[in-house]
């Protein structure tokens, strides 16, 4: 399995809350390989940004060869990603990085913020009974198409969608146990998912948010602590495109 560089087709783009639009790419040579927790890079058409922006994969429909992108608009290069329209062609490279492994056993998926899109194709392919806990700062996003495969719990900083506060508020105030755990978001909500997890000894795999340049490994402009030497750069170093995004909890240093 490799990386493949296509001429992806837009099937359709939609603003689903503010500054947050889902694309859906034609792009069976992609989806056929692509696994939940990967991401595409996307390549601005103006010359002028050189480099791509990574976008986590939503949905994958290997039959169909479609992918689902759900996104912030945060910069000029996906300022422009989200004024394409149904037939507009955008160059991206793909599959990348490694995905989550679905594993055995009652399963907690949490996401925060726009680390939220990216467990939407995992709670679809996980076995067993699944539970959701979602963070969000205020408005939601998503809640239909969780809500419609897993039980869904909610925290928000605002209070009106669940508990007020993080997803571990909600999880202690829902009393949310799990034998797995597999989570996205910012960076203080997977410190705290880390030490939760390792605390009470769940396996737990982490999807890391990172500002990312090349995003195949060759920078290193995105890398973490890890616990063990790595054999690529010779140091406590795991490189988060290439290594990751995700890893368990117990391979890296958050701290």
């Amino acid at each position: 399995m490799g990386i493949s560089y296509v001429q992806a087709m837009v099937v359709r783009q939609e603003a689903i809350a503010t500054d947050i639009f889902s694309m859906e790419l034609q792009a069976p040579e992609l989806a056929q390989d692509a696994k939940a927790g990967q991401f595409i890079n996307l390549y601005s058409k103006d010359g002028s940004r050189l480099l791509p922006r990574p976008i986590s994969l939503c949905q994958i429909d290997r039959n169909t060869g479609r992918l689902r992108l759900v996104y912030r608009v945060v910069g000029k290069g996906t300022f422009e990603f989200s004024g394409y329209q149904s037939g507009d062609r955008i160059q991206v490279a793909g599959p990348l990085g490694n995905g989550f492994t679905p594993l055995p056993g009652k399963a907690v998926v949490i996401g925060g913020g726009i680390g939220i899109p990216p467990m939407l194709q995992l709670v679809r392919e996980l076995p067993g009974e699944v539970q959701v806990v979602l963070g969000y700062r205020n408005e939601v996003f998503l809640e239909e198409d969780f809500s419609s495969l897993a039980k869904v719990y909610y925290a928000s900083e605002d209070g009106k969608h669940g508990v007020k506060g993080t997803v571990m508020d909600a999880i202690r105030e829902y009393g949310i146990q799990g034998d797995v755990i597999y989570a996205c978001g910012p960076m203080p909500m997977l410190r705290a998912i880390q030490a939760y997890a390792l605390e009470r000894k769940i396996k737990a795999q982490l999807s890391l948010e990172e500002r990312m340049a090349c995003g195949v490994g060759a920078c290193l402009a995105c890398v973490c602590r890890s616990k063990e030497r790595d054999a690529h750069t010779n140091v406590n170093n795991k490189r988060i495109c290439k290594d990751g995004p995700v890893f368990y909890a117990e391979e890296v240093d958050l701290t």
